[in-house]
């Protein structure tokens, strides 16, 4: 989600009530379009971060520190001339326009109080940082915008700033009355959400929605098609959202959707109140920015990285699975050796009665008796005929021997790899991800690019996923196989319960009971998580195996996370764990 003029009006009522008021001790631009300023106020320091970059503008209070390059700026290093040791006086925000004034008093190089502004424009790609006089005189800005780039606005010294025309749009802060609001909306013919959005300045088309929602409202409606009530309905929300903002009376959180991030905001969103959504509630929009968007990246990256595995990972099965055709048409071709063998066996019993030079030599065969006719190679006896025949029946039973072996060997690797391919799609974190290739390594299906360097930090093995039954029962999770093995094997006590979609790739689920007598409840909630961590999340519902962990075997030489037994229980269960609360 966009900053938005409502995310603006929290953002300005945090640092209204945190940098208000203090000094700025140091200014440093990490990046050409990024600024850190450090703030000292009520003796509490602040890092205020602030980024003009087009794909992700922003504005929030950060904990985390940036190196300065070794050459500063122009921008930066006219800042600092300016307004470095200067005292912030006044944060604002115009209406509720997607941007935020800084005003900055200072003293100038003969001592006297002068002031400056500070603004930070979020809008897409138009963003920008401004220095001002108290005029609004532009010093200069981290994007220098000249007339050739845009003819509605220049961004140069020497020109005066003032905020981009809105194109009739109205500033709902100022509305009091529902019959002001009924006149905006009025002359508007679009559908209702886009009326809303497009009729006031800072309401993003995502919390139109919320509004129109909230209002009871068929979003494909226009103004003119909604009933009387309809229209008060609508007027009294926005009323009240209003309000709200003036009041300052921001619940900064962030809406997930299974567990990812999909949407932030400032003020309470309704129509995420059901499931799979969830809300993370945040202590400041500072949180709410830092943890949305750090998420967001966590999530860019393990997908990018986990793309990258799941390729190797399918074009590895590819392979395998090519290997396994091959070796079945190995294996069938030999089944015709028991003909071979009963060729030489009748050879063998009526080869007095064949002619000498025949091609053939029909007789009766004792296995089944039929008559039966045997080739015959005329330039050979019938005893060198049968040695031949037996010779072709032992070549084609060593070799249906050896695809035995090699088919279950490859069928095991198949099934290594379909389980590795789910365990990808189920990674949530680089930890999880490093496990996988490890094993893929371990194994032979990727090489192993480096050794670990002596002396280098291992990394920490991530714990199996943790869950508590609402009967009160721990529930764990494996993310991959060595997981499953471990949890099965080495965490996992006797009397423990082990749970696992049937037939399908999917994760060791192990409810802990201490001794305890497990409720039907909690064996339904183990139920659903094996469905949902396994290959089969999408379907309606999935048959999972359950037993006890102590009638669990590990096969000799078997895959790790591969178990066989043959005392077990099933039952049905929805792929669905949203009223599950995760532990870690």
């Amino acid at each position: 989600m966009a900053f938005d003029g409502i995310t603006v009006a929290g953002i300005v009522r945090e640092l209204k009530d945190t940098i208000e008021g203090g000094g700025i001790s140091r200014i440093i631009q990490p990046e050409k379009d990024e600024l850190l300023l450090q703030i000292k106020s009520h003796k509490t320091p602040y890092l205020l971060l602030m980024s003009a970059n087009a794909s992700l503008p922003l504005i929030y209070l950060t904990d985390t520190k940036k190196e300065a390059p070794l050459t500063a700026p122009n921008f930066c290093m006219l800042l600092r001339k300016h307004i470095q040791g200067g005292q912030i006086v006044s944060v604002t925000q115009p209406s509720l326009e997607r941007l935020i004034v800084l005003e900055i008093s200072h003293r100038d190089e003969l001592g006297d109080l002068r002031t400056k502004k500070l603004i930070i424009e979020l809008m897409g790609k138009y963003s920008n940082i401004i220095f001002t006089d108290e005029n609004n005189m532009i010093i200069d800005s981290i994007k220098r915008v000249p007339a050739s780039v845009s003819s509605v606005r220049e961004v140069l010294p020497g020109k005066t700033w003032f905020i981009p025309e809105q194109a009739g749009r109205k500033d709902l802060l100022s509305m009091t009355s529902l019959e002001e609001l009924a006149s905006v909306l009025g002359g508007t013919s679009q559908e209702i959400t886009r009326a809303v959005s497009q009729s006031f300045i800072g309401i993003a088309p995502i919390y139109a929605e919320e509004m129109v929602f909230e209002a009871g409202i068929d979003a494909r409606k226009t103004w003119q098609d909604l009933t009387a009530l309809e229209q008060a309905s609508l007027c009294s929300v926005l009323l009240e959202k209003a309000a709200a903002i003036r009041n300052g009376e921001f619940a900064p959180h962030i809406v997930l959707k299974n567990d990812e991030p999909v949407e932030f905001g400032m003020l309470p969103y309704r129509m995420y109140a059901h499931e799979p959504y969830s809300v993370e509630s945040c202590e400041s929009a500072g949180d709410m920015i830092r943890n949305y968007y750090g998420a967001k990246e966590r999530l860019t990256r393990i997908r990018q990285k986990s793309a990258d595995l799941r390729h190797v990972t399918s074009t590895a099965l590819d392979r395998i699975n090519k290997k396994f055709q091959l070796q079945e048409k190995q294996l069938k071709s030999t089944e015709k050796k028991d003909k071979y063998r009963i060729w030489g066996e009748m050879l063998n019993t009526y080869g007095y009665s064949a002619e000498d030079g025949a091609s053939s030599l029909t007789c009766l065969n004792y296995y089944d008796n039929t008559e039966i006719t045997v080739p015959l190679d005329p330039t050979l006896s019938t005893s060198e005929n049968a040695q031949k025949y037996f010779a072709r029946y032992n070549k084609l039973k060593r070799t249906a021997e050896a695809m035995d072996g090699q088919l279950e060997e490859t069928a095991a690797d198949r099934e290594q790899l379909e389980s590795i391919l789910t365990a990808i799609d189920l990674a949530e974190t680089e930890g999880d991800l490093k496990q996988i290739r490890t094993e893929l390594q371990d194994f032979g299906f990727v090489q192993r690019k480096a050794l670990v360097k002596k002396g280098a930090k291992r990394e920490e093995k991530a714990a199996p996923y943790s869950y508590t039954s609402s009967d009160g029962f721990e529930i764990l999770v494996g993310r991959n196989n060595y997981q499953n093995e471990e949890l099965s094997f080495k965490i996992a006590g006797n009397s423990d319960w082990w749970f696992h979609a049937k037939n399908a790739p999917g994760s060791h689920v192990i409810v802990r009971t201490q001794g305890r007598e497990v409720p039907d409840r909690t064996f339904e909630e183990a139920g659903a998580l094996a469905a949902w961590y396994s290959s089969k999340q999408k379907a309606p519902k999935v048959e999972i195996d359950y037993t006890l962990r102590k009638n669990l075997r590990k096969k000799n030489g078997g895959k790790p996370g591969f178990v066989i037994y043959h005392t077990n229980y099933s039952l049905m269960a929805e792929p669905d764990i949203s009223a599950l609360k995760r532990n870690h």
